[in-house]
Protein backbone atom coordinates (compact mmCIF):
# COMPACT_ATOMS: atom_id res chain seq x y z
CA UNK A 1 0.00 0.00 0.00
CA UNK A 2 1.52 3.12 -0.89
CA UNK A 3 1.09 5.55 2.36
CA UNK A 4 3.27 8.53 0.21
CA UNK A 5 1.50 11.83 1.00
CA UNK A 6 2.70 13.57 -2.16
CA UNK A 7 2.07 10.31 -4.10
CA UNK A 8 -1.09 10.17 -6.75
CA UNK A 9 -3.81 8.05 -5.11
CA UNK A 10 -7.25 6.92 -6.78
CA UNK A 11 -9.96 8.74 -5.11
CA UNK A 12 -13.99 9.06 -5.82
CA UNK A 13 -15.13 12.20 -6.57
CA UNK A 14 -19.36 13.01 -5.92
CA UNK A 15 -20.64 14.38 -9.23
CA UNK A 16 -23.72 16.42 -10.89
CA UNK A 17 -26.08 13.82 -12.11
CA UNK A 18 -25.65 12.98 -15.27
CA UNK A 19 -22.24 14.82 -15.40
CA UNK A 20 -19.95 11.52 -15.21
CA UNK A 21 -19.09 11.38 -18.94
CA UNK A 22 -18.14 15.00 -19.56
CA UNK A 23 -16.70 15.36 -16.07
CA UNK A 24 -14.14 12.82 -16.71
CA UNK A 25 -13.26 14.16 -20.15
CA UNK A 26 -12.76 17.26 -18.48
CA UNK A 27 -10.17 15.84 -15.96
CA UNK A 28 -8.51 13.71 -18.52
CA UNK A 29 -8.14 17.24 -20.81
CA UNK A 30 -6.45 18.26 -17.87
CA UNK A 31 -3.73 14.97 -17.50
CA UNK A 32 -5.28 13.63 -14.53
CA UNK A 33 -6.01 9.70 -14.97
CA UNK A 34 -10.00 8.65 -14.82
CA UNK A 35 -12.17 5.62 -14.16
CA UNK A 36 -15.39 5.91 -15.81
CA UNK A 37 -16.49 2.11 -15.30
CA UNK A 38 -19.71 1.63 -17.58
CA UNK A 39 -22.51 -0.67 -17.94
CA UNK A 40 -25.31 -1.86 -20.67
CA UNK A 41 -28.49 -0.95 -19.97
CA UNK A 42 -31.61 -1.84 -21.56
CA UNK A 43 -33.42 1.27 -23.23
CA UNK A 44 -37.13 0.70 -23.49
CA UNK A 45 -38.76 2.78 -26.05
CA UNK A 46 -42.21 3.14 -27.31
CA UNK A 47 -41.37 0.61 -30.43
CA UNK A 48 -38.24 -1.21 -29.81
CA UNK A 49 -35.31 -1.30 -26.93
CA UNK A 50 -32.12 -0.17 -27.62
CA UNK A 51 -28.55 -0.95 -25.61
CA UNK A 52 -27.08 2.13 -24.07
CA UNK A 53 -24.03 2.46 -21.80
CA UNK A 54 -24.73 3.78 -18.30
CA UNK A 55 -22.13 4.46 -15.49
CA UNK A 56 -21.57 1.85 -12.73
CA UNK A 57 -21.80 4.46 -9.78
CA UNK A 58 -24.24 6.78 -10.83
CA UNK A 59 -23.60 10.21 -9.52
CA UNK A 60 -19.46 8.88 -8.84
CA UNK A 61 -15.94 8.95 -10.75
CA UNK A 62 -13.13 7.92 -10.13
CA UNK A 63 -10.01 9.98 -10.59
CA UNK A 64 -5.85 9.29 -9.58
CA UNK A 65 -4.22 12.85 -8.15
CA UNK A 66 -2.30 14.13 -5.21
CA UNK A 67 -4.85 15.12 -2.38
CA UNK A 68 -2.13 17.74 -1.54
CA UNK A 69 -2.74 19.73 -5.00
CA UNK A 70 -6.78 19.13 -5.67
CA UNK A 71 -8.03 22.10 -6.04
CA UNK A 72 -7.49 21.63 -10.26
CA UNK A 73 -9.94 18.73 -9.64
CA UNK A 74 -12.40 20.06 -6.94
CA UNK A 75 -12.89 23.28 -9.81
CA UNK A 76 -13.43 21.42 -12.61
CA UNK A 77 -17.29 21.43 -13.70
CA UNK A 78 -19.33 18.91 -12.57
CA UNK A 79 -17.22 17.76 -9.58
CA UNK A 80 -19.28 18.16 -6.35
CA UNK A 81 -16.90 16.41 -3.29
CA UNK A 82 -14.00 14.28 -3.28
CA UNK A 83 -15.59 11.62 -0.99
CA UNK A 84 -14.33 11.13 2.05
CA UNK A 85 -14.97 11.97 6.29
CA UNK A 86 -16.16 15.20 6.94
CA UNK A 87 -13.26 17.08 4.64
CA UNK A 88 -10.70 14.55 4.70
CA UNK A 89 -10.65 12.33 1.41
CA UNK A 90 -10.33 8.86 1.84
CA UNK A 91 -8.66 7.07 -0.99
CA UNK A 92 -10.20 4.32 -3.36
CA UNK A 93 -7.94 0.92 -2.50
CA UNK A 94 -5.81 0.54 -5.65
CA UNK A 95 -7.02 -3.57 -5.35
CA UNK A 96 -10.30 -2.69 -5.15
CA UNK A 97 -9.89 -0.72 -8.81
CA UNK A 98 -7.62 -2.99 -10.39
CA UNK A 99 -10.63 -5.43 -9.29
CA UNK A 100 -13.27 -3.27 -11.13
CA UNK A 101 -11.49 -2.64 -14.05
CA UNK A 102 -10.70 -6.43 -14.54
CA UNK A 103 -14.54 -7.13 -13.97
CA UNK A 104 -15.84 -4.57 -17.03
CA UNK A 105 -13.06 -4.93 -18.99
CA UNK A 106 -13.44 -9.08 -18.99
CA UNK A 107 -17.24 -8.15 -20.00
CA UNK A 108 -18.42 -9.76 -17.21
CA UNK A 109 -22.31 -8.70 -17.38
CA UNK A 110 -22.55 -6.33 -14.76
CA UNK A 111 -25.06 -3.42 -13.26
CA UNK A 112 -25.00 -1.43 -10.05
CA UNK A 113 -27.64 -2.62 -7.11
CA UNK A 114 -28.65 -0.66 -3.75
CA UNK A 115 -26.07 -1.35 -0.98
CA UNK A 116 -28.52 -3.49 1.36
CA UNK A 117 -27.63 -4.26 5.21
CA UNK A 118 -30.15 -6.61 7.39
CA UNK A 119 -31.71 -4.54 9.68
CA UNK A 120 -32.32 -1.64 7.13
CA UNK A 121 -35.50 -0.07 5.93
CA UNK A 122 -36.53 -0.41 2.45
CA UNK A 123 -38.76 0.36 0.10
CA UNK A 124 -39.98 -1.89 -2.52
CA UNK A 125 -39.94 0.35 -5.96
CA UNK A 126 -41.75 -1.95 -8.99
CA UNK A 127 -44.90 -4.15 -8.71
CA UNK A 128 -48.06 -4.78 -6.78
CA UNK A 129 -46.34 -3.33 -3.85
CA UNK A 130 -44.44 -0.37 -4.53
CA UNK A 131 -44.46 2.11 -2.27
CA UNK A 132 -44.56 -0.48 0.44
CA UNK A 133 -41.78 0.05 3.18
CA UNK A 134 -40.31 -3.06 5.55
CA UNK A 135 -37.03 -4.36 7.27
CA UNK A 136 -34.73 -6.11 5.77
CA UNK A 137 -34.63 -9.23 7.57
CA UNK A 138 -32.12 -11.86 5.45
CA UNK A 139 -30.90 -12.48 1.99
CA UNK A 140 -32.16 -15.87 0.41
CA UNK A 141 -28.66 -16.27 -2.53
CA UNK A 142 -27.03 -13.81 -4.32
CA UNK A 143 -30.42 -12.06 -6.17
CA UNK A 144 -33.59 -12.25 -2.96
CA UNK A 145 -34.08 -11.20 -0.37
CA UNK A 146 -36.60 -11.44 2.53
CA UNK A 147 -38.48 -8.43 3.61
CA UNK A 148 -40.50 -8.02 6.89
CA UNK A 149 -43.56 -5.52 6.37
CA UNK A 150 -45.57 -4.56 9.89
CA UNK A 151 -49.19 -4.99 8.80
CA UNK A 152 -52.05 -4.88 11.63
CA UNK A 153 -49.48 -5.24 14.70
CA UNK A 154 -48.04 -8.39 12.78
CA UNK A 155 -45.46 -9.34 10.86
CA UNK A 156 -45.78 -10.52 7.53
CA UNK A 157 -42.39 -11.83 5.78
CA UNK A 158 -41.77 -11.71 1.91
CA UNK A 159 -39.23 -12.79 -0.49
CA UNK A 160 -38.35 -10.97 -3.58
CA UNK A 161 -35.90 -9.82 -5.99
CA UNK A 162 -33.33 -7.17 -4.95
CA UNK A 163 -33.23 -5.64 -7.96
CA UNK A 164 -36.67 -4.06 -7.14
CA UNK A 165 -35.80 -2.92 -3.60
CA UNK A 166 -34.45 0.70 -2.67
CA UNK A 167 -32.98 1.87 0.82
CA UNK A 168 -34.82 4.38 2.38
CA UNK A 169 -33.07 7.59 3.71
CA UNK A 170 -33.40 8.48 7.32
CA UNK A 171 -35.57 11.52 8.18
CA UNK A 172 -33.12 14.71 9.34
CA UNK A 173 -33.83 15.26 12.90
CA UNK A 174 -32.05 18.89 12.37
CA UNK A 175 -28.92 17.58 14.69
CA UNK A 176 -25.77 17.62 12.19
CA UNK A 177 -24.62 14.17 12.06
CA UNK A 178 -20.85 13.50 11.30
CA UNK A 179 -21.25 11.19 8.29
CA UNK A 180 -19.38 9.35 5.99
CA UNK A 181 -20.50 9.75 2.26
CA UNK A 182 -19.91 6.81 0.58
CA UNK A 183 -21.23 5.68 -3.18
CA UNK A 184 -24.98 4.07 -2.78
CA UNK A 185 -24.48 0.92 -4.98
CA UNK A 186 -22.38 -1.73 -5.69
CA UNK A 187 -21.71 -4.00 -8.50
CA UNK A 188 -23.33 -7.29 -8.85
CA UNK A 189 -22.00 -10.00 -11.72
CA UNK A 190 -25.17 -11.34 -12.99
Amino acid sequence: MNTEPNADRWYALQLRSRWESSTAALLSCKGYQTFLPTYKNAKRGSVRSKEVQGPLFPGYLFCRFNVCDRLPVLITPGVISVVGTGRVPIPVEESEIVAIQRMVSAGMRVEPCPYLEVGQLVRIEDGALSGVEGVLTSFRGTRRIVVSISLLRRSVALEIDRSVVSAVQPKRSGVPQERMVVPSFEPVIV
